[in-house]
Parts: C-alpha cells; structure tokens; sequence
C-alpha cells in the first residue's frame, strides 16, 4: 500500500491578489473553487510565469505568510 507522507515546501511561493472579474484563462482553477466570491490568490511557477494557478483564500491562509524583505 502507497502511504501518504507529510512534506515541507522547501522554496518560495509567488502570489498576487485575484482581482474580481479578472479573465482567468490560462489560470488552473479547481473545479470547487469560486475565485468571484472567495477573493483568494493566483500563484506562478517562478520558473515559468505562464504556469499560473488559483490559490483559496483559506488555503492561502493557513499555509502561507509574507517574506519581509
């Protein structure tokens, strides 16, 4: 049996703001998700800018916090 096994993120996440009513084509958005009413965050591949993807406003929350320059 394949177990699941806990992770830490080793690198550094880059996010912005959704903006609502923003056209999110090209943006992964998970089909649960309600980026118009949730507010959350789009995230970028730093390697790869146009591999973009929606982050939940919890999620977003619970998991990340600003790097202070």
């Amino acid at each position: 049996m394949n177990e699941f096994k806990q992770y830490r993120r080793k690198g550094l996440a880059e996010m912005r703001s959704y903006i609502p009513g923003e056209d999110l084509s090209g943006v992964s958005v998970s089909e649960g998700d309600d980026p118009m009413n949730d507010l959350g965050m789009i995230a970028r591949n730093p390697k790869d800018h146009t591999d973009t993807w929606y982050v939940s406003k919890m999620y977003f929350e619970e998991n990340f916090e600003l790097v202070s320059a």
